[in-house]
């Protein structure tokens, strides 16, 4: 035990500086993939190689639809003859619905003690297990006012993962009714934006909107910690959520 202790004293503090500084460490993103101009054939190709319909054709570029991607990198330049660039970084949260509105809903709504409610419906475990990565120290997002809860009925925002499987319906909504007002939820993942490759399906949800509320959706498959993360500070208006752009000129959409 000495001799840990005594490491660690040594080693120092090693918690990410995000967000006061960006965190431009090996390996904290798999990076998204960026709308460019491609050959007709290229884009024809790129469009093709996605397995969940994320890439469309949008004028001379493509649109690619965040909420839908599975970092499966099939469209990655380098992976095919013509493919789209990569960007490593991890603000990926969104409002659902980008509207002044929202926004006034959501800012001041809560402090900076926030107390967060996991509910997996129906994921693989990949999306709970990023979520899990923010309370180890180098994440560590009490620093910053984050809290995990076991009830619901101490939660101000509630973290869901997963289509909605249907045995997973009624207890969404039931943990999501047993919350106190005012309450927010977020949605992380491909699965809980759009239900990813599992939904909509005869046994799942088309994602958590459909059954409950959604304020942000965090992107990915899964998402890592810093865009979960994210999510959070968009959440309590600390970050501003992700850039919408017209399709027009190529733009990355959050999924619905």
């Amino acid at each position: 035990m000495t001799n840990w202790v005594l490491r660690g004293l040594r080693t120092g503090i090693k918690t990410t500086r995000y967000p006061g500084t960006e965190d431009a460490t090996h390996g904290v993103t798999p990076g998204r993939p960026l709308p460019a101009p491609l050959a007709q054939e290229d884009e024809s190709a790129v469009v093709e190689a996605c397995p969940t319909g994320a890439i469309a054709r949008s004028g001379a570029a493509v649109a690619i639809d965040l909420g839908k991607c599975v970092h499966c990198f099939r469209c990655a330049a380098g992976r095919s003859k013509a493919g789209l660039p990569w960007k490593q970084d991890y603000e990926w949260a969104a409002y659902p619905n980008d509207t002044t509105t929202t926004r006034r809903a959501l800012e001041g709504a809560f402090g900076r003690s926030l107390h967060i409610r996991f509910v997996d419906a129906g994921a693989c475990g990949a999306c709970m297990s990023e979520a899990r990565q923010l309370n180890n120290p180098y994440y560590n997002m009490h620093r910053l006012g984050f809290f995990i809860t076991p009830t619901p009925r101490n939660a101000d925002a509630l973290l869901v993962a997963g289509p909605v499987s249907d045995a997973m319906r009624l207890p969404l909504r039931k943990v999501y009714d047993a919350m106190p007002t005012p309450k927010r939820v977020i949605a992380i993942g491909a699965c809980a934006i759009s239900g990813g490759v599992f939904g909509p399906s005869f046994s799942s949800a088309g994602g958590v909107g459909e059954i409950i509320p959604v304020d942000v959706t965090v992107p990915g498959c899964p998402p890592p910690p810093l865009a979960i993360l994210h999510g959070l500070l968009v959440l309590v208006a600390r970050k501003p959520p992700m850039a919408r752009v017209s399709e027009a000129r190529g733009s990355i959409r959050s999924g619905q």
